[in-house]
């Protein structure tokens, strides 16, 4: 397989959007990657131009992540990348996207801690669980 993998270090940008579908569970968030560097001249640390990412996540990975992260986390990410170009409808500008469809998703450790709880399979879902304990 020719794919692209790529590694992205970064902060969630939006809630994730869970659902459960005729395929499985899927899930996707917004992932907002901005990469820092040390301007010699100012000798200050700068932050360059933040990168957005759709991330996609499906069956457990789906599950997990929806029941694990929240917006403003920073995580590691690790999957296949896809960049789509759409052309221009009328007198429209023509517009690219990069999405991640992702093998592996984890909190940054080297920003704060996590705690893991290893998922027990059962026939009830994570997310019904939760929503059964909130409601």
């Amino acid at each position: 397989m020719n794919d692209t993998q790529v590694t992205l270090v970064g902060h969630v940008a939006t809630q994730i959007d869970y659902k459960e579908t005729v395929h499985g569970p899927s899930a996707r968030f917004r992932f907002a990657v901005t990469p820092r560097y040390f301007d010699r001249r100012k000798e200050v640390w700068t932050d360059g131009a933040t990168s957005f990412y759709t991330v996609w996540a499906r069956r457990a990975l789906a599950v997990n992540l929806a029941g694990s992260v929240a917006v403003g986390e920073p995580l590691v990410v690790h999957g296949r990348l896809r960049v789509r170009e759409d052309p221009p409808e009328g007198e429209g500008t023509r517009w690219v996207s990069a999405e991640i469809d992702a093998t592996a998703v984890g909190h940054d450790l080297s920003r704060g801690t996590a705690a893991f709880r290893r998922v027990v399979k059962t026939d009830t879902p994570l997310m019904a669980t939760q929503k059964a304990a909130v409601g």
